[in-house]
This record gives C-alpha cells, sequence and structure tokens, in this order.
C-alpha cells in the first residue's frame, strides 16, 4: 500500500529540486519513490565537505530535511495543505570523504495535524552514516 496522496503525480526520477535552492546548491538529486517512502543521493565534493576532508554534518541534515520535508509533501492534498517543519535531529556516526551518500526516508508517523518521518543516510558501501528524524506540521491552506 503506497502512502503518496496522488501516485501518479510524483515527479519521474532522478528528480533535481529547483533551481537556486540549498538542494540544488548541493547537488541533491531525488533517484526512487519506493511504496513507502522516497530515495536521494548527495555528492561528497567541495560543495558539502567541511574544512578537514569529511563530509559536512549540516550537509547531512540539508538531504535528510529535504528528503522527509518532500516526502512529506507528497503524502497530502497540496492544494489544500502545506507541511513545514517543526524539529529535526541527527546522529552524525561515520564520515565519508568522498563519492556520494543515499538518504532514505520513511514515515513513522503520517497524521492529520503532524507528521515523524525518519530518515538514513548511507555510504557506497552501505554503512550507516548519519540517522535523523523529524516532525512535521501538516497545515491547512488558507484560501
Amino acid at each position: 500500500m503506497t502512502i503518496w496522496f496522488d501516485a501518479k503525480s510524483l515527479p519521474a526520477t532522478p528528480y533535481a529540486p529547483a533551481f537556486g535552492t540549498l538542494s540544488h546548491h548541493l547537488g541533491i538529486v531525488v533517484t526512487e519513490f519506493l511504496e513507502d517512502g522516497v530515495v536521494a543521493t548527495l555528492p561528497v565534493d567541495e560543495r558539502t565537505r567541511q574544512v578537514v576532508g569529511l563530509l559536512h554534518g549540516g550537509a547531512s541534515v540539508a538531504l535528510a530535511e529535504t528528503l522527509m520535508s518532500f516526502g512529506a509533501i507528497c503524502t497530502v492534498d497540496k492544494r489544500k495543505f502545506s507541511v513545514v517543519g517543526l524539529e529535526i535531529n541527527a546522529n552524525h556516526l561515520r564520515g565519508v570523504r568522498e563519492g556520494h551518500v543515499t538518504g532514505t526516508a520513511k514515515p513513522l508517523h503520517l497524521g492529520r495535524s503532524t507528521q515523524v518521518w525518519t530518515c538514513e543516510i548511507r555510504d557506497v558501501e552501505g554503512n550507516l552514516v548519519c540517522s535523523s528524524r523529524m516532525t512535521i506540521s501538516v497545515l491547512e491552506r488558507k484560501v
């Protein structure tokens, strides 16, 4: 059973976020919609490394928040609702110096007014790099 509001209207993958956004600048690309989640990649390069050459924790959090927010908006009727993040946390578990990382975001709770999502970010060998959780508010659009 799919979690998506309208699976037929999901963007084709790979999907790159809008030009000029943080996700675009970081090189985040949505690569797959699962029945119960969404997957994207982030390059580990000069845009996303910190000064000692490791993937910047903020870049990992940006990937996680992008995925979880993107997933959340795709589960609601966008004509009636919008979603905004309330809280995010992340545990950085392993360093990455090159290549790319892949994030997979899935909901833990899809409620009427809140959603809770989790995102696992893994390196090319499948090692867990970062684990993140986000609480999202579902807001009714004012007409």
